[in-house]
């Protein structure tokens, strides 16, 4: 995996679910509204909409371990972005940009499978709260035989 196939996965409106947990391990996951590859491919922006994800935040000030997985919704192509939470912040009319690009290919993913544009952009997305991770480690998530495999940095 590198940083241009993860960034490809992104990109094509996949799914992103967040993970976090308190201090006495209760999970807890949301969905992202947008996510930003940060250059060199190492760092993640997430963005959390301030509507769903109070809990996530709460547990990221808390401990500050993250998960992420990004599905592609029309291969169950799947990806795992294990971490911290290096940053923290409301998001900002700069940040907008990202988050409906983001939503914008989700909503033309989804719809290809069926779900209504209207539903998807029913999703709650603004304001939102955006997250910067780091990338410690990445696992394959795609259904089938090589699921869970840790991803070498610069693997095919």
């Amino acid at each position: 995996m590198n940083p241009a196939e993860l960034a490809d996965i992104i990109a094509s409106g996949s799914s992103a679910l967040v993970g976090t947990r308190t201090a006495s391990l209760r999970p807890d996951c949301t969905r992202a509204a947008g996510i930003r590859v940060e250059p060199g491919g190492r760092e993640l922006t997430l963005f959390l909409p301030d509507a769903t994800s109070a809990r996530t935040l709460a547990n990221l000030r808390d401990n500050r371990a993250i998960a992420a997985v990004f599905t592609r919704v029309v291969d169950h192509r799947s990806i795992q972005a294990k971490g911290r939470a290096v940053e923290i912040r409301p998001a900002d009319e700069a940040d907008r940009e990202a988050v409906e690009r983001y939503m914008a290919a989700f909503t033309e993913a989804v719809a290809v499978l069926g779900c209504p544009a209207r539903l998807t952009r029913r999703m709650a997305t603004w304001p939102c709260h955006a997250v910067r991770m780091t990338v410690d480690a990445l696992f394959v998530q795609t259904p089938g035989p090589g699921a869970g495999a840790r991803v070498e940095r610069g693997a095919p």
